[in-house]
């Protein structure tokens, strides 16, 4: 990537972040759908900071079994301590790791990038809370002088019967969601909370994310056949049922349903709609009356006009600058280019780049 490297360098100028490194993915045949999740997750700087953290605490070869984690914090790793500023790094031991760990994933074919990052996220948190159960079985074990420091953000136990773990992944992608059900007979209303570390929208033609979260927490009714069996009348009844976010996350991390099975043609097709992405969002479906808000900094981009072929690129923003990744290639775009990848206003249109993959980080309020 020399030429493309100097042309990036040239591009930022004076202005190329202190510290920070712009590298391409190599492509291994089909690995789009990889690289370009791996390049959001590496600019999600709070998780990038952590995993970071875990791979100076844990890399003794001795005492870690090679598994997706130390294999992505490896590859962090490389990426971040680079001597130069722009460059391409092959990804072959992470993609390695990931085919011997599933099977999904070892053939050539169109690959899903939602899930894959479903995929990735889940094992990282299955690898960490294994990690802490051990950690906490071990300082049990051992007498009370002999601590051991499991590092920061790791551990959170609530009680001794009924284990907690909260790890760094949940502190970044976890949020709650409720599910109010109200009997209509008697107005007793039912919530049961649930985690999520994505959440999935159903997409309508000329809509925007506002809308989409909207209809997500919209009221349905349940009735004839979906009544709603009530603890407190003992009987199936008539309810109004809405999910609500009760807790949200610090990384909101939105998935668009493009991809719906059409019964007719008996296979997936892709939606193509333009639904509207902003750079500040408010959430405003939370069970508490204070909306949240939220600033975006990376789309993973669908491109192609079907589910089973095409192509993934990545937008990060960086510093105030956002960047177009694709595979090997990184170049610097213009911020009002990232609506060209809204989706197509009509439904036959030669545009087939759709925004996918949304991350928004939650703004602080000062």
């Amino acid at each position: 990537m020399g030429a493309a490297g100097s042309k990036l360098e040239k591009a930022l100028g004076d202005q190329f972040p202190e510290g920070e490194r712009y590298f391409g993915l190599e492509n291994f045949g089909n690995t789009c759908y990889c690289n370009s999740v791996l390049q959001t997750l590496y600019f999600c700087v709070p998780f990038r900071e952590q995993l970071l953290e875990y791979y100076s605490n844990n890399k003794s070869p001795a005492d870690v079994d090679e598994n997706l984690l130390t294999c992505l914090a490896d590859l962090f790793s490389q990426i971040s301590s680079q001597k130069r500023k722009t460059g391409v790094i092959a990804p072959k031991r992470f993609v390695q790791r990931l085919r011997k760990q599933n099977e999904i994933f070892r053939s050539y074919m169109h690959q899903d990038a939602h899930e894959f990052l479903n995929y990735l996220l889940n094992e990282l948190v299955d690898i960490l809370e294994k990690d802490a159960h051990t950690s906490k079985s071990n300082q049990e074990s051992s007498s009370p002088s002999e601590k051991i420091d499991n590092g920061p953000n790791e551990m959170s136990v609530n009680g001794p019967q009924n284990e907690l773990i909260v790890t760094w992944v949940h502190k970044n992608f976890q949020g709650i969601l409720t599910n109010e059900t109200r009997c209509l007979r008697c107005e007793t209303v039912t919530a049961r909370d649930e985690t999520f570390l994505d959440l999935s929208l159903d997409i309508e033609q000329n809509s925007s994310i506002t809308s989409c979260l909207k209809n997500f927490s919209s009221t349905e009714t349940l009735n004839a056949e979906d009544k709603f069996f009530c603890d407190e009348c003992c009987s199936l009844q008539e309810a109004q049922k809405r999910m609500k976010i009760k807790k949200p996350p610090h990384i909101l991390v939105i998935h668009l349903k493009r991809f719906k099975f059409i019964e007719q043609m008996g296979r997936y097709k892709k939606l193509s709609y333009r639904v509207v992405f902003p750079h500040e969002l408010r959430l405003s479906n939370t069970v508490e009356d204070a909306d949240a808000e939220y600033s975006l900094f990376a789309v993973v981009v669908h491109v192609g006009s079907g589910p089973n072929h095409g192509h993934y690129v990545s937008l990060v923003k960086s510093h105030n600058h956002w960047l177009f990744f694709d595979d090997e290639n990184v170049e610097t775009i213009e911020e009002s280019a990232v609506q060209t990848f809204f989706g197509a206003a009509q439904e036959y249109s030669s545009n087939t780049d759709h925004g996918y993959i949304l991350f928004y980080e939650r703004l602080v309020c000062s």
